[in-house]
């Protein structure tokens, strides 16, 4: 019976120290996943958004090993967390909350539409998260935990509007867009743009389509109709996504070409012409801040970085990735400038950092939580890349508030102390907007 109980008690004793064993690889564990400073990448990888937001994702994951390649940040090595919002805006919100409550990413690159951003705004404000925010947008917005890396207004849509009334000697406008909230705002600006050039309310033709739509025959009879009054006519595209393959291709179809109407298109770069037959398109302009055929050193280098770490030499690049990758390099460098990652110490640190961009100068954090950017307009080419058939001298300030609309035109933002406010009135000299 004493052999029995003394066994019993060895056993006992091996259970208990087992399972301190197992505690304590239980607590360490934690400590360990410390080790990592976790990225966020919020980007639709499937979905009607998936055409264009998929290389944003790639782009992120890359710039992650690079840097880990360099030894991380704060002596830390650098872990994506990838999450796919599928296109869905609600989702999106969901995916920001597990990203920042569960996953305890540090910062996120994300989304695409501005309808995805509005959707996750309430989630990065109440969980005091970090997000960067890399496509061009209609601006009307400053938040505090919001840095915009793609271009304003003043940066894109209004600098094409001037390429083609002086340059194609432009008189009638379509703004064609899809129906969210970024063409219907940014077209909001430029119609009240165009008027104040001169332009006559009959020379503005205004279309929007829901996302991923595909039967375009009546719209572009109804654009080659408009075009037809006499006067040079040209097309202002907010289409985003999957739904601009059947535009162009329609547009082909009926025999519309750029030297009869041109298109200048706001989200249709490198990657979305690589899905299709260009040869129809040739002509055809896009307004950004980058393109693949930018002659640069920096450029040509980082070409050649991505397709080596693709494995594909035919791999193209665009400007949503070159403003991905200037955000990743502004966080890192305020990051290491704050010595933390803790996101108040961020926020502050990030503004009037500068890192180079790929067009051989260099893009700077202003108080406006926006960066400075040239303006590029090109042609298309047959074999889907650009001629750049203008470029801005110098660098543009973005207009976070526009001077066009009446509600917005006495508003700035600037989020250092002690204004630190995204909607400062001038007029009023208060923080909250028109009227307040």
């Amino acid at each position: 019976m004493l052999n029995l109980l003394t066994q019993a008690r060895r056993m006992a004793g091996r259970v208990a120290v087992g399972a301190a064993a197992v505690a304590l690889a239980a607590a360490s564990v934690p400590a360990h996943a410390q080790e990592t400073i976790k990225v966020g990448v919020l980007h639709s990888l499937s979905g009607t958004m998936a055409i264009s937001e998929t290389t944003l994702k790639d782009t992120v994951l890359f710039m992650v090993q690079e840097q880990n390649a360099k030894g991380g940040v704060l002596g830390k090595k650098l872990e994506a967390v990838v999450v796919d919002p599928a296109s869905n805006w609600p989702l999106f919100a969901e995916k920001a909350r597990e990203l920042l409550a569960k996953d305890k990413v540090a910062v996120v690159f994300g989304c695409w539409t501005s309808v995805s951003r509005k959707s996750v705004l309430p989630v990065f404000k109440e969980l005091n998260g970090l997000l960067f925010y890399p496509v061009q947008y209609e601006g009307e917005e400053s938040e505090r935990n919001v840095f915009y890396t793609g271009a304003a207004p003043n940066q894109q849509a209004i600098p094409a509007v001037d390429y083609l009334m002086e340059n194609e000697g432009v008189e009638r406008w379509v703004l064609a867009g899809t129906d969210y909230v970024y063409p219907r705002t940014t077209n909001k600006i430029l119609e009240a743009y165009l008027k104040s050039k001169g332009v006559k309310e009959e020379d503005i033709m205004i279309n929007y389509t829901p996302f991923g739509h595909s039967d375009w025959q009546t719209i572009v009879a109804d654009i080659k109709k408009f075009g037809s009054a006499g006067k040079k006519t040209a097309v202002v595209s907010t289409i985003n996504g999957d739904a601009n393959v059947p535009f162009y291709k329609e547009l082909g179809n009926q025999g519309i070409k750029a030297t009869d109407i041109p298109v200048v298109a706001f989200s249709v770069g490198e990657e979305e012409l690589a899905g299709i037959d260009t040869k129809p398109l040739v002509g055809h302009l896009a307004a950004w801040n980058y393109f693949q055929s930018v002659d640069t050193p920096e450029n040509k280098a980082f070409i050649e970085k991505w397709r080596a770490y693709t494995k594909n030499d035919k791999r193209v690049t665009n400007d949503p990735m070159e403003a991905t990758v200037i955000g990743f390099n502004m966080w890192v460098k305020a990051v290491e400038k704050a010595g933390t990652t803790d996101p108040d110490a961020v926020i502050d640190a990030l503004i009037g950092v500068a890192v180079p961009n790929l067009s051989g100068g260099f893009s700077a954090m202003m108080p406006n939580h926006h960066i400075t950017k040239p303006v590029l307009i090109g042609e298309i080419k047959d074999d889907g890349q650009f001629d750049i058939v203008e470029q801005t001298p110098g660098l543009i300030v973005a207009q976070e508030w526009s001077p066009y609309l009446e509600g917005s035109k006495d508003l700035i933002a600037d989020w250092r102390s002690p204004m630190s406010c995204g909607n400062f009135n001038v007029k009023t000299g208060k923080c909250g907007g028109a009227g307040q």
